[in-house]
């Protein structure tokens, strides 16, 4: 499939630390999602992180989880207020 393909070759460009997912790493996910339709975040064997709690946090839509990387995408606007 072409869209499986096109999420591998997407180079992660959120990398979470040891410190988890912070305030500081959310914005920085709501910066790149203004900029780009999909973003891949990678995180450390040693940190405890919820995939759907960050797409939550972000106001993204969860594309993919695969070992310790997730897909973000930006949710498409809809003409109705949140």
């Amino acid at each position: 499939m072409d869209n499986d393909r096109s999420m591998q070759d997407l180079k992660p460009t959120i990398w979470i630390g040891k410190s988890g997912c912070t305030d500081t790493m959310i914005d920085e996910i709501k910066a790149q999602l203004k900029k780009r339709t999909l973003i891949k975040v990678k995180w450390l064997h040693n940190t405890d992180i919820d995939p759907e709690a960050i797409a939550h946090r972000t106001g993204a839509d969860l594309v993919a989880v695969r070992g310790r990387t997730l897909v973000l995408a930006r949710r498409k606007k809809t003409g109705r207020s949140p």
